[in-house]
This record gives structure tokens, sequence and C-alpha cells, in this order.
């Protein structure tokens, strides 16, 4: 739990992304934001919620992060959300996948636009929408109250590939640093690896050097 949000970390895939499953006890509804791969797990994590799945929130259209999608619309058809400037690799999941030697079902076209400055609600539960590209064109992160879902921007020690089509390495440092003004105590739900905080980022991470401001500032 953070808050009185039950969160749970589900590694899928063989490139071991990360899905999260969000899950407001009061409303007894829930999100998945980046099903990869693997969803039959998935929905059965969902299950075990005692959840009603709502919506599947992309952070950005690479295909381990957008694997499942379509096996999951097909059991129980619901909304996605993805910033438009990530369709083109949402659209071609399978060619990228196909790259990499692995099989990925292309997904169904999103439903929602995610757009900078939305917000988005799990029972009382608000999350903000920061567009925050250089990993991709149309990657965000979830800001809520307590947490941050950074998707594939920000990891514990590292960050974000910039070498692959479509990355924009200038882009992504804007994008670091625009994250490094959050809270401290945040706590970072990551795309890949262990989930972490802010402080821990800025005094610890050495890409975020130079660019991070000091801790508890």
């Amino acid at each position: 739990m953070i808050g009185t949000l039950h969160v749970e970390q589900l590694t899928v895939g063989p490139l071991e992304e990360n899905c999260w499953l969000l899950a407001d006890p009061s409303s007894e509804t829930a999100v998945l934001v980046d099903p990869g791969d693997e969803p039959d797990a998935l929905l059965d994590a969902v299950a075990r919620s005692g959840c009603s799945l709502r919506e599947i929130w992309l952070t950005h259209g690479h295909f381990d992060h957008v694997g499942a999608v379509a096996a999951i619309v097909r059991a129980q058809p619901v909304t996605v959300r993805l910033h438009p400037l990530d369709l083109t690799l949402y659209r071609n999941a399978t060619t990228s996948a196909m790259r990499f030697g692995l099989v990925v079902e292309n997904p169904p076209e999103p439903t929602i636009p995610w757009d900078e400055g939305d917000t988005v609600r799990l029972g009382d539960h608000v999350f903000h929408v920061w567009h925050l590209p250089g990993h991709a064109p149309g990657h965000v992160a979830l800001i809520g109250s307590d947490l941050c879902v950074s998707g594939d921007l920000l990891f514990e020690g590292s960050i974000g590939r910039t070498d692959l089509p479509f990355c924009d390495p200038s882009a992504m440092q804007r994008s670091l640093q625009r994250l490094t003004t959050l809270a401290p105590a945040l706590q970072v739900l990551t795309g890949h690896g262990p989930s972490t905080t802010i402080a821990r980022e800025c005094a610890q991470n050495p890409f975020l050097r130079g660019i991070a401001r000091p801790v508890g500032s």
C-alpha cells in the first residue's frame, strides 16, 4: 500500500518490464499501467485485488510496455490511454519486438489521448499527467500525491535509453530535470527494476549529476 492505494509491482516478459497495478479499495476500481506481457497473470492480479479493471494507462508505446494490451482488452474491454506522439511506436509494436527476436501482438487503437496537464482519477486518488519526452516522443509520467509512475524515464541508479529510434537525448535531460523538482519523498514506480524515491536518485544517480537540485532543497 502507498497511502490508501493498493500498489503491486508485476514484473513480466523477457525484458522484465514492470506493469503496475493500482487499485483503490474504496471505489473497488483498478488500472494497469504498462501491461507489457503475461496478460493472464496481470488479470489474475486484478482479480486478487477485489477491484474491477477500469482502464489501461500507458507511459509510452514501446513494445515491452504494451504487449499484453490486446489480450487484456479482449478479455475486458477497457479504455486505453496513450500520448498521441507515441502512436507510431505503439502501432509498430509487433515489428519492433521482432527485431529483438520476440513475438508481441499488436495492440488495438488507444481510446483516449494523454496531454500535458491532464488529470485522471482512481477513486479519490488524483494523478497529474506530465509529458516528459526523451526516451520516447510521447512519454508521460503520472504524478500522484504519494507516488510517481515514471515509465522508462528514471530508474534506480539509471535512466531510460536514448539510443533507440525516436529517442531525444536533449529532451531526456530536460525531462529528468523537471522530474527532480518533485517532492523528495515521492515514491518512483519505475518501468524496470526496483522502485525508488526522488531523494535517493537526486543524491545517488550518476545520470542526474549536474541537473538535480540538492537533496532537501
